[in-house]
């Protein structure tokens, strides 16, 4: 049972759970410059309307973080786990979308799904957010991730190939809503750090 008490206790300090956000625009980052291509673009506009939807939500619902986090604003739900899910979601789905269903991917598929989760369950220990807060942000972060992967391959793809005036409005939208949206949270994460 002691052996067991590591995994309740909180993380010593510094964490991960604090690094996370800059963890998930890292790798947002590294794909857009890796890829260079229209889907990168589709996938990085869904994780900017991701963390839209995920402050007007907290916005909504008002729900209270718990009682030691030494944040204020709403934490329902938690946008951390929204935005790694949604990320997590993507990659995953991606890799069986090119890859098929294989060894690797049977592999990979759960790993990144168990990472997401390690890394959103750093928020409740941390108790910046309750479990509820994390697993309801998980399940929206998932939902919006895999309707932006359908939605790319069932709809816009064929629309980007066919008609020029949505390759316009695909790549100078999603460019333009993305590096504004860059520039607004970074100036927002150094302010609370």
């Amino acid at each position: 049972m002691p052996c067991l008490l590591f995994l309740l206790a909180p993380p010593p300090r510094p964490c991960l759970a604090d690094s996370s956000k800059w963890l998930v625009a890292g790798c947002f980052a590294f794909a857009a410059i890796w890829k260079r291509d229209a889907e990168i673009m589709w996938v990085l506009l869904g994780a900017v309307g991701n963390s839209l939807l995920s402050l007007v939500l907290k916005k909504m619902l008002n729900h209270e973080r718990p009682a030691p986090a030494l944040r204020s604003d709403p934490g329902m739900p938690s946008s951390h786990a929204q935005s790694i899910f949604y990320a997590a979601t993507v990659l995953a789905l991606s890799l069986y979308y090119w890859l098929g269903t294989n060894y690797l991917t049977m592999i990979l598929g759960p790993a990144t799904l168990s990472l997401a989760a390690y890394l959103s369950w750093l928020r409740v220990s941390r108790g910046l957010h309750t479990l509820n807060q994390v697993m309801v942000g998980a399940v929206v972060g998932s939902a919006v991730g895999a309707l932006w992967f359908v939605l790319w391959h069932w709809l816009v793809q064929e629309a980007f190939a066919s008609s020029v005036l949505v390759r316009v409005a695909v790549i100078l939208g999603s460019s333009a809503f993305c590096v504004s949206f860059v520039v607004y949270m970074i100036r927002h994460w150094l302010k609370d750090e």
